[in-house]
């Protein structure tokens, strides 16, 4: 219908907030409006990465990953192991010096490896609601290719987005795990009309 905005066919799960239908852009005017969830979901967003750009939050390793982790690192520090008993049995030398040394760093990198992927799993449970609400909140306006806040808040202004995806990222505890050329992105001043004043961790 008119004055409705588009919904991508291949969206099996598309949402159209209330508040989209017949929005326009504060920047360009354009009425080429739909929710960020909407546009993600849009195959065409899917093969120009635009849905990567307006992420949510950043991808984390699967518990079945971790666990194979886990396996392989464990295999290998079991060959180092292998390697300097076999040098010790046999009196020779670099096989018990490279074999120890194998398995030791092995070992270390393996736990390494795993802790960090439970804590991104961790960090995700617990700022996933937070991404949400903000994603969920925003729309992306194909004309201009930005990103604008219906209510107003953080921004009047629609913002590009990289800007976005730092913005919910940040406020949802994903900061780190920002690709370096969004890190890089300067956020603009937060409106001083926003309620509470609530800093936007720039």
């Amino acid at each position: 219908m008119p004055g409705e905005p588009a919904v991508s066919v291949g969206a099996m799960e598309s949402e159209v907030a209330p508040w989209a239908v017949g929005m326009t852009c504060p920047g360009c005017g354009g009425s080429a409006v739909r929710t960020v969830p909407d546009t993600c979901a849009d195959q065409e967003s899917v093969r120009s990465r635009l849905s990567d750009r307006l992420a949510k939050q950043p991808g984390v390793t699967s518990r079945f990953d971790t666990f194979a982790h886990t396996v392989e690192g464990l295999l290998l520090t079991a060959v180092g192991g292998a390697l300097a008993h076999e040098g010790i049995t046999n009196d020779k030398q670099l096989y018990t010096i490279g074999g120890s040394v194998l398995a030791a760093l092995m070992f270390v990198v393996t736990v390494c490896a795993v802790v960090g992927e439970i804590r991104e799993r961790r960090v995700e449970a617990t700022g996933g609601p937070r991404a949400d609400a903000l994603w969920r909140s925003a729309a992306y306006c194909s004309g201009c290719a930005s990103v604008f806040f219906p209510g107003g808040v953080p921004w009047r202004r629609p913002v590009t987005p990289e800007q976005f995806q730092k913005y919910v990222w940040t406020e949802a505890g994903f900061g780190k795990q920002l690709a370096q050329r969004v890190k890089d992105v300067a956020l603009p001043p937060v409106d001083p009309a926003r309620p509470g004043g609530v800093s936007d961790h720039a």
